[in-house]
């Protein structure tokens, strides 16, 4: 679905991918009894649409830049929690390289969007 005019950041694909992992995030650790690092690996997976929100309503595109950046960091960090899941038999395989690849695609679409930012905005 494609819109000719944002005007939220809910209308942004990434904070919406971002809202959709943070949901498989939610749904994978349900039952967890890990609660320490079910706490961290939630914390961190929310912390993704928060920052484009957060940043999507500075007042400058440079503070922008900056939270979705922060945004691209904590992907990276969910893949890390994500692998480490997986390798003590927190999650599946399955469910662990599904998770991770939603995180991967976020990522990329991320710095893709950073890209656009600091071309077309700056």
């Amino acid at each position: 679905m494609k819109q000719s005019k944002i005007e939220g950041f809910e209308d942004l694909i990434v904070w919406q991918l971002a809202i959709d992992l943070a949901a498989s995030v939610y749904t994978a650790w349900e039952t967890s009894r890990d609660f320490s690092f079910r706490d961290q690996v939630q914390r961190a997976a929310v912390s993704i649409s928060s920052n484009i929100a957060e940043g999507y309503e500075r007042d400058s595109n440079a503070d922008f830049i900056r939270f979705l950046y922060y945004a691209k960091g904590s992907c990276g960090e969910i893949r890390s929690q994500l692998h480490l899941a997986r390798r003590v038999r927190l999650l599946t395989d399955q469910t662990a390289t599904a998770m991770i690849e939603e995180a991967r695609l976020l990522s990329r679409k991320l710095g893709a969007y950073i890209k656009v930012r600091e071309t077309k905005f700056s």
